[in-house]
């Protein structure tokens, strides 16, 4: 480990002496010793330096206006005096005024132990504050996702509402809805909120639906897609296998469901081709009214996502089709 100390020091004598005291220390010391304030302030807009230390007195330049342009420049960087004329009252001043110690020349064996505590003192705040801007950037991320979950819930609570005609309907389709919800925040959470994979997601939302398992197909390459797609595709799907084991493919025993996605990268944008279809069920008419999966794969894929889906109710079976765009593609190996 080298130490990059900034020497304010008139005294050749004086400098010789520090630097003689320093080699006791155990780490080595690059000394840039500096001696008139042009010099000094040159040497702070280097800013390279992990340590300042500085003589009291000086020929028209005094110790604390060298404090003070150091505490203005690099508030962070540790300040030491060292003096042959300190008293208490002066002592307390400086420390006052923002030094991390002082060192009489009387007594200049106690500077490599100033030294090496001043850094350590140093390295602990930056620590610290480290440690609060990742608790601030965390609280807000905290907040941004629980008020966006929080609009999810109350989205889904309002469409499951209006398009149930009593409570006994309206409360086992909300609730599956808000598991399934849970269920992808607990995936998401436990990839860091980073983009997961397609299968993991198919996996989380078909997994109420397990009686049903072999009658799914999946088929498709290792693709991830962000946290926001993740959670929407999870409703999609949970929305899709509902309806399908009360209406469509899987409410009988020959029915089945082909799920099929890749990654399509164009010359402007990369993205996530999903389909989903159902054959081999009764036959299908189109509802009379949108539901609330018609309703999230408008919303969600076309208008927050900027991508393209359709919903079609053919004879044979539902097939939906998703084109979510990719910010940054990312890709699982």
């Amino acid at each position: 480990m080298t130490v990059r100390i900034l020497l304010l020091e008139d005294s050749s004598f004086d400098a010789e002496l520090i630097g003689e005291h320093l080699t006791k220390a155990p780490f080595d010391c690059l000394i840039e010793r500096v001696v008139t304030r042009d010099e000094f302030a040159d040497a702070l807009r280097g800013g390279e330096h992990d340590l300042i230390l500085s003589d009291y007195a000086l020929p028209a330049f005094d110790g604390l206006t060298a404090l003070d342009m150091a505490r203005e420049r690099v508030p962070d960087t540790p300040f030491i005096f060292i003096s042959g004329m300190f008293g208490e009252e002066t002592a307390t001043e400086t420390l006052k005024r923002g030094a991390t110690d002082y060192v009489l020349k009387q007594r200049m064996h106690r500077l490599p132990a100033a030294v090496g505590r001043a850094l350590q003192e140093a390295a602990t705040r930056r620590e610290r504050r480290l440690a609060e801007e990742r608790t601030r950037l965390l609280v807000a991320e905290l907040s941004h996702r629980v008020k966006n979950t929080l609009a999810t819930v109350v989205a889904i609570a309002h469409q499951t509402f209006a398009k149930s005609t009593t409570l006994e309907e309206f409360r086992p389709a909300f609730m599956g809805r808000i598991e399934t919800l849970a269920e992808a925040h607990a995936l998401l959470f436990k990839a860091d909120w980073n983009a997961v994979s397609i299968q993991e997601i198919l996996g989380a939302a078909l997994a109420p639906f397990s009686q049903t398992r072999d009658a799914v197909t999946l088929v498709g390459e290792p693709v991830a897609i962000p946290p926001g797609q993740a959670l929407t595709l999870n409703l999609i799907v949970h929305e899709l296998a509902t309806n399908a084991c009360k209406f469509g493919a899987l409410s009988v025993p020959d029915g089945r469901v082909l799920v099929r996605w890749h990654e399509e990268r164009g010359e402007e944008r990369t993205c996530v081709m999903f389909s989903w279809e159902e054959f081999g069920g009764p036959p299908v008419a189109p509802p009379r009214e949108r539901g609330f999966g018609s309703v999230l794969i408008q919303r969600a894929i076309t208008y927050e996502f900027d991508g393209e889906s359709t919903l079609e109710f053919r004879q044979t079976g539902v097939v939906c089709k998703l084109c979510m765009p990719l910010k940054t593609p990312p890709r699982l190996h």
